[in-house]
């Protein structure tokens, strides 16, 4: 049969695709109940690893969703149901709980393999189209991942159904998450490479000028001399500090601009009269990506970095977050 192209129809077909599993998935939140919070709690107390497995389009799924666990605080990997009958299952010990996801609860390689979890007394988790299934039966819990039809028009290729267990892994993981407390700092240990490590892994103190290439001066420096300072160090700001080295306030580009509007004596001027005082500032241990948002949000492009107690120990400008790549 020679297909033929409709561009209406074709449009048609992938809106009611969208429709249908955006609606599988939104019948997912009224069916959460307790069966949830003790899958949850089971991953929380594993003291092993969080097994996941899954044949087909299920065992995709489950990739991607061990795949988030272990990016998210909770030690999971992989196993293929088909290879753990032939030596894998080895990979299971008793501490690690398991996932099993199987649409009709039936999967031939994920059943051959129950009577071993249960044998070793491994909690099991099942994510099934059908909870009264074999799976459904022998898990410590089972979430109902069921859907009225899947998006393909033939109701045969999982479609609907991979979407709605993925997404309910993603709430598994996410409510873990929460539950264990992790961090911002604790996802950028397990995403170091790439941009995406760069920007959570990298401290301010990683970028900050210091020592010679600090600008800094005392409230009583004329500002002709200040000018001068931030001219040197460029970074279009300088701090300014008691003789402890106190941060006190900052003179930028901006306070320049608004003192010329106001006439006053480049020579006659002390920088403490028209400084900003109390300034925005970092600490050498904010992420590089929090001063990027401390930054934008207040709309300066240059930041002083004071200690636990407020004194000076460097500085940096926007120009150094987009040469470390945060930006």
């Amino acid at each position: 049969m020679k297909p033929s192209f409709d561009p209406q129809r074709i449009l048609a077909r992938g809106r009611t695709v969208l429709s249908t599993e955006a609606e599988a998935v939104s019948a997912l939140i009224s069916r959460l109940n307790g069966s949830f919070t003790d899958a949850c709690q089971l991953i929380l107390e594993c003291k092993g690893r969080l097994v996941v497995s899954g044949m087909g389009k299920s065992g995709h799924v489950g990739n991607k969703i061990a795949a988030t666990f272990a990016s998210t605080g909770t030690p999971a990997f992989f196993v293929h149901p088909a290879e753990a009958s032939h030596g894998d299952i080895g990979m299971i010990t008793r501490q690690d709980v398991v996932l099993a996801i199987s649409n009709s609860g039936e999967t031939d390689e994920l059943v051959t393999i129950l009577p071993v979890i249960k044998r070793l007394g491994i909690p099991m988790i099942a994510l099934t189209g059908r909870p009264d299934s074999t799976l459904g039966r022998a898990a410590s819990t089972t979430l109902d991942v069921s859907v009225v039809s899947e998006a393909c028009p033939l109701n045969l290729a999982p479609t609907a159904s991979t979407t709605a267990t993925l997404a309910l892994g993603d709430a598994l993981a996410v409510a873990v998450l929460e539950a264990r407390g992790f961090t911002e700092e604790d996802f950028a240990r397990s995403h170091p490479g790439g941009s995406l490590g760069r920007r959570l892994l990298l401290y301010v103190e990683d970028v900050m000028h210091t020592g010679t290439k600090l600008p800094l001066v005392t409230p009583d420096t004329l500002l002709r001399e200040g000018l001068l300072e931030m001219s040197r160090k460029g970074l279009g700001m300088t701090a300014v500090v008691d003789e402890r080295n106190y941060l006190l306030g900052v003179f930028t580009d901006g306070d320049l601009r608004r003192a010329l509007d106001r006439q006053i004596d480049l020579h006659a001027t002390l920088i403490g009269e028209v400084m900003t005082a109390n300034p925005k500032s970092a600490t050498p241990r904010m992420l590089a990506a929090a001063a990027v948002h401390l930054m934008d949000t207040h709309k300066i492009t240059a930041l002083p970095v004071v200690d636990e107690h407020g004194f000076l120990v460097g500085a940096l400008n926007v120009h150094d977050l987009l040469r470390a790549g945060v930006m």
